[in-house]
């Protein structure tokens, strides 16, 4: 069951028994903010998440309608409803000009009219946001998709003109030897994987960017042991060491599958660039995680990251390293992820020494 969330009101009066007396009547069912002076009203504007503004149209510092005018231009977001206690129909016609006034009510006013206003006015509040952030995410996605167009044509292509080479030089390179066989056989793999690594974070992509969230318990060991299993054949993993440290306490309820994209593509990233020179090689996982939350952290002693890429590395197919050269979309994804399930992700790194991801995410509860 979906929890209204309660509306937030703004009410600005010169006379002093019409705000209590509004307090006094929908203190229950909203959230109410009340003041008799325009700045105080002005400053409550900048302070809280304000959906609905009423004014009363005579007031003598400024009449409700120039206060519309004024606040509109930092404060569009709130729908303005203004009350008076006369007729006017020049103020009518103002209000909805100027001050681009939602709803006229007179004065005194009729409780369950201005009830129903403000129900009214919020539901535009609401369909307003939405179609803000429905736009946001439009032109988010079209400058993505222009960019993905681009770069994964040329990824995509890369590996294989990188075989295509390999396969007309292994043609003009007579007689064949052991030695020349393994090279370009050598060669051709490391292309292969490449492409294989691209391809999978696009299928990651996809999966986190089109399909929905599926809500169920997570059993982070499993989740983990998966993972690490699953990195078992690839090359230079038999020489890290994986410090794991996991405390679950009690159900976490998240999605698994989104959860599996962040712990495998961060795993994935701290095995690809670890220290070629470097003996000890680790990796460090730690897990905590409550009915309420989890806390994720994945440590290494790799490349690191430079100061300047840090906070790039979230961005589609920016890559910071020419060390195993990545696709640039596994960070994007895992912070895409994170965001999806209301969580948040923290990176620190230092060049040469390693990196750190910290990964907060809240439970979600599972619908029945």
């Amino acid at each position: 069951m979906t929890i209204k969330p309660k509306i937030s009101i703004l009410y600005l009066d010169d006379e002093l028994h019409n705000l209590e007396s509004f307090k006094a009547a929908y203190r229950k069912d909203y959230t109410i903010f009340t003041t008799d002076d325009p700045e105080e009203a002005e400053e409550i504007l900048k302070r809280e998440e304000i959906q609905i503004v009423i004014a009363d149209q005579r007031m003598p510092q400024i009449t409700g309608v120039e206060f519309f005018e004024k606040i509109r231009s930092h404060h569009s977001e709130p729908v303005r409803i203004l009350i008076t206690g006369y007729t006017d129909i020049k103020a009518a016609i103002d209000s909805i000009n100027r001050g681009e006034v939602f709803r006229f009510i007179d004065k005194p006013w009729d409780h369950d009219y201005v009830k129903t206003a403000i129900e009214n006015a919020y539901d535009i509040y609401r369909t307003r946001k939405e179609l803000r952030e429905r736009n946001l995410q439009l032109e988010k996605a079209y400058n993505e998709l222009d960019k993905f167009i681009y770069s994964a044509s040329h990824d995509l292509r890369a590996p294989l003109m990188s075989i295509l080479g390999i396969a007309q030089l292994a043609k003009l390179d007579t007689p064949f030897t052991r030695e020349n066989i393994d090279n370009y056989l050598n060669l051709i793999e490391q292309s292969v994987k490449k492409l294989d690594t691209f391809i999978l974070n696009i299928i990651d992509y996809y999966k986190n960017s089109r399909s929905g969230t599926e809500i169920n318990s997570v059993d982070f060991k499993q989740l983990v042991e998966d993972i690490k299993d699953s990195f078992h054949f690839i090359p230079g993993n038999a020489e890290v060491r994986y410090d794991i440290k996991i405390e679950q306490e009690g159900e976490f309820y998240s999605d698994p599958v989104k959860l599996r994209i962040i712990l495998n593509n961060l795993l994935g990233n701290a095995l690809k660039y670890q220290k070629k020179d470097v003996s000890e090689k680790f990796i460090k996982i730690d897990i905590k995680s409550t009915p309420r939350k989890c806390f994720i952290l994945v440590e290494d002693n790799g490349i690191g990251i430079g100061e300047n890429d840090l906070e790039n590395i979230f961005k589609m197919f920016f890559r910071g390293t020419s060390q195993n050269s990545g696709s640039g979309i596994g960070l994007y994804v895992v912070n895409e992820a994170v965001h999806k399930l209301n969580g948040n992700i923290k990176v620190s790194s230092t060049q040469n020494n390693g990196t750190t991801f910290s990964i907060e995410i809240p439970s979600t509860p599972k619908n029945d």
